[in-house]
């Protein structure tokens, strides 16, 4: 058996958001300062994701409970 695990399916999902304007504003915002802080020009669509997984791995209360199988995977 290999040391590496059998790699997780990485088909990417394609997800519809809608956000309010103010919500838009600060994202834009964002991702100019993400920008200007790394000297890069992602857009926003490519910090989305990082945002996303990056605010659930945070959340203890969201982890626990999907330890805990209270989630739908």
């Amino acid at each position: 058996m290999l040391k590496l695990a059998k790699l997780p399916d990485r088909t990417p999902i394609k997800i519809t958001l809608t956000v309010t304007p103010d919500l838009a504003r600060a994202l834009g915002d964002y991702t100019i300062i993400y920008n200007r802080s790394y000297g890069e020009k992602a857009e926003m669509a490519d910090l989305l994701p990082a945002m996303l997984d990056a605010f659930l791995a945070s959340d203890r209360a969201f982890a626990k409970a999907r330890k805990d199988g209270e989630g739908g995977s």
